[in-house]
């Protein structure tokens, strides 16, 4: 269910499609960095107590998910997901809890199949075989033990505690259980080869993610947060024109709601035949799709920043962005962006919209200058890795910076507390000796929780001889804000990317990151940040972060002091 706080393999073999339909690909991955984020996980979860004595004997039946919580009224449409060897004639097998026991039809199955009470209910839950179960089987939402039965002998379980709702137990390619929601994906993390990419930063260069949708002919798959930027819807629909495949998909509850100027402009690329879908409703698998990404014919466009004046149009945020040209890259954001726009949770534009509300516009949109500072490069990487939360980014994050042998520099909003998997990494790779610098942003929005990370740190370095060193950022009239999300490690392996350093990112919503490889983007990256953090030394200056104009002072309204509580609500969960 969606809180209310802040969400070149086919597409077959990456993505679970419903909650007896697994990956394909390895999951451990995933399975790892969910146990390092302590997690409802375990390892001992499912036994087998039939198994071969020969290497080449049958795979044994194995109960493989759960499914005890659903969203439907008296729970129906309650499954467990079995898998049996090919061709199994069923019709001496039962399943069990701790209350009943219901006979399986008489049936020859091959592979997976799901069994439940209600088939009907069930079969839209699961494109695997429904086996309809005669009898009273009821699964229990605070735990249950599930058995699989020939004859009198228990052949396989899986025990589970408290379910969640919408949410599936299942097991891992690793052998571990955890609960995801309903139809959530385990992709695993992409790698490239050698390829080229084109490097930049905002607000410098607020044209490259203009041209690389320009310059598509086949397809664009624009994947944000929000939508808000004209210049880009007129672009989107000048592409559909000219016959260029165009989708659009957006969440359909940001924090502060959607607002009228954005709800205006996806009328108008719907009217201009672009498909616009929207992600939310009771069958969201994350909590906000937050992920910043494209794909244009066959290049990846990951950025931190979203589709508005503010962040792509250059106007206001320090964010970074990258072009991936690889085809690798672009299919696996393609294979993602299928598995969410495709999904039963995402609603035409045209159907969303009916009956729904809009926010009204909380000012005009941003219209600052800045300088560009920092022009866009073509650098070559080695290899690059495409990272997807809530499947893999986070551990992969956290064995990026527990490699870290020389330095590690952090750009971010904020950081969502002492103990935060990331930034335990990071003071783990300082107490190794890597020299660690971490610039925060001093919008007032994030300034005194960000004030007492900095001094907390910075004590905590003095304190133990630690070569870290972490600051609030002062923009020093170059950009408005930090709003990028942005590490370099050993100043050859950049990440760029949606994921903020919180838990709530990295393990309920949808994010996107990308980590280029290769010292000539590493340099690239650690040059606009030490720019960043050269600037911010010293106390600030009047015209700092925290002056605010006359101007705005005379304009503050009820209205506006009502955007203020929602942009605090906003940065406390880290959803910009």
């Amino acid at each position: 269910m969606r809180s209310s706080t802040d969400h070149a393999p086919t597409l077959l073999a990456v993505i679970l499609l419903s909650v007896v339909a697994p990956a394909t690909a390895p999951v451990s991955v995933a399975a790892n960095a969910m146990t390092a984020s302590g997690t409802n996980e375990t390892a001992v979860s499912s036994t087998n107590t039939t198994t071969g004595s020969a290497a080449n004997a049958p795979t044994p039946p194995a109960v493989v998910a759960v499914y005890p919580n659903p969203v439907a009224d008296g729970d129906a449409g309650e499954l467990v997901a079995v898998e049996f060897p090919d061709r199994t004639n069923v019709s001496d097998w039962a399943l069990a809890d701790g209350e009943a026991t219901v006979s399986l039809p008489n049936a020859t199955v091959s592979g997976r199949v799901a069994l439940s009470t209600d088939p009907n209910v069930a079969r839209n839950a699961t494109d695997a075989p429904v086996l309809s179960l005669d009898g009273d089987l009821s699964l229990a939402n605070g735990g249950e033990t599930v058995r699989l039965l020939r004859g009198n002998a228990t052949v396989a379980s899986a025990s589970y505690e408290d379910a969640p709702e919408s949410e599936r137990w299942h097991r891992t390619d690793g052998g571990r259980w955890r609960w995801t929601p309903l139809g959530a994906t385990d992709f695993e993390v992409t790698r490239t080869g050698p390829t080229e990419a084109r490097a930049f930063v905002l607000p410098d260069a607020p044209a490259v993610p203009v041209e690389t949708l320009r310059a598509a002919d086949r397809r664009i798959l624009l994947a944000g947060y929000t939508f808000a930027s004209p210049r880009v819807a007129d672009l989107l629909a000048d592409a559909a024109r000219r016959g260029v495949e165009v989708r659009v998909l957006v969440d359909g509850a940001p924090v502060g709601g959607l607002s009228r100027r954005s709800a205006n402009l996806l009328d108008s690329l719907v009217a201009r035949g672009v498909e616009v879908r929207v992600l939310g409703g009771p069958r969201a698998r994350y909590d906000f799709h937050h992920a910043k990404y494209a794909v244009a014919d066959d290049r990846a466009l990951v950025m931190t920043e979203n589709w508005k004046p503010a962040g792509t149009g250059g106007h206001a945020s320090r964010g970074w962005g990258a072009v991936v040209r690889d085809e690798t890259a672009a299919g696996r954001l393609a294979d993602l962006f299928a598995a969410d726009a495709d999904w039963r949770g995402a609603t035409p534009w045209s159907e969303f919209r009916r009956g729904e509300s809009f926010t009204p516009a909380d000012g005009p949109p941003a219209n600052e200058t800045y300088p560009s500072v920092f022009a866009p490069r073509n650098v070559n990487v080695s290899s690059s890795s495409v990272l997807i939360a809530p499947d893999n980014a986070e551990r992969a994050l956290v064995d990026l910076l527990d490699a870290a042998d020389e330095s590690i520099r952090v750009q971010q909003v904020a950081v969502g507390g002492r103990e935060h998997s990331l930034l335990r990494a990071t003071l783990r790779a300082a107490r190794r000796g890597v020299e660690v610098e971490i610039l925060l942003s001093s919008a007032w929005y994030v300034e005194e929780d960000n004030r007492k990370l900095v001094e907390w740190l910075n004590g905590r370095a003095k304190a133990a001889g630690l070569p870290l060193e972490a600051r609030l950022a002062n923009p020093r009239g170059r950009y408005e804000k930090i709003h990028a999300k942005g590490v370099v490690v050993d100043g050859d392996a950049a990440v760029v990317g949606s994921l903020n350093w919180n838990d709530h990112s990295a393990r309920k919503n949808r994010e996107v990151a990308v980590v280029l490889r290769g010292e000539e983007a590493g340099v690239y990256y650690a040059d606009a940040f030490d720019a960043d953090w050269k600037a911010s030394t010293g106390d600030r200056t009047s015209g700092g972060p925290n002056r605010v104009p006359v101007g705005l002072l005379a304009a503050i309204t009820i209205g506006a002091i009502v955007a203020i509580a929602l942009a605090r609500r906003e940065i406390r969960f880290e959803k910009r």
